[in-house]
């Protein structure tokens, strides 16, 4: 009896490699982490909210539950700094 040997397709994964705003993002978010909003720029804030809206965490629910918290709290420091008048 022959024995055939047989090499299963390589599966089509998602691409786990991280892009420069993947980077970017982690990088601000891990700011975050460390100093809240303390450390970050108006223009950081702005830049962090629009790469969070721009990630897609709609299959994992905690995630995106996440997501939307943060977002409300990136907009908050923004309006902060905008209208500091207010908060003083």
């Amino acid at each position: 009896m022959t024995r055939i040997k047989i090499n299963p397709k390589p599966l089509d994964l998602m691409d786990y490699r991280l892009t420069d705003e993947d980077k970017e993002r982690i990088k601000l978010l891990n700011e975050i982490s460390k100093n809240k909003f303390k450390n970050l720029s108006l223009e950081q804030l702005k830049r962090l909210q629009e790469l969070v809206e721009k990630k897609d965490y709609s299959h994992q629910k905690k995630a995106n539950k996440s997501k939307k918290k943060l977002l409300s709290q990136i907009n908050i420091e923004i309006y902060k700094r905008i209208d500091g008048d207010i908060w003083k």
